[in-house]
């Protein structure tokens, strides 16, 4: 079965930051991983801004095991336009940036 990564950056709505946290953590990571071929999601917050202005203050790394990503992705979208997927106001919506990535060579690690 096929693996891909799908990258979320976000930003919470200005002065919503608590309540973006909160919902993203303990809301929207299992709803997203019971839609099929989602299996794993962790969040990260920027340590350190290396290059450029308006660095995102969050990333979400969703993983995905499935032969057909296209149905993982449309269930997605289907989550999202049925109301299954519950999004809070503190997301801001207008910044996201989300793509699926498919892996890219073998893995390289340290011994």
């Amino acid at each position: 079965m096929a693996r891909y990564k799908m990258l979320v950056l976000s930003r919470p709505t200005e002065g919503c930051e608590d309540e973006y946290n909160d919902w993203y953590q303990n809301t929207h990571l299992a709803q997203i991983i019971s839609l099929p071929g989602f299996i794993a999601a962790e969040r990260y917050e920027l340590a350190v801004n290396m290059l450029g202005e308006g660095a995102y203050p969050y990333i979400a790394i969703y993983e995905i095991e499935t032969d057909d990503v296209q149905s993982a992705f449309a269930a997605l979208q289907d989550a999202a336009g049925d109301g299954s997927i519950v999004m809070s106001p503190a997301f801001d919506t207008a910044s996201v940036y989300a793509s699926i990535y498919a892996p890219l060579g073998e893995r390289i690690s340290r011994s």
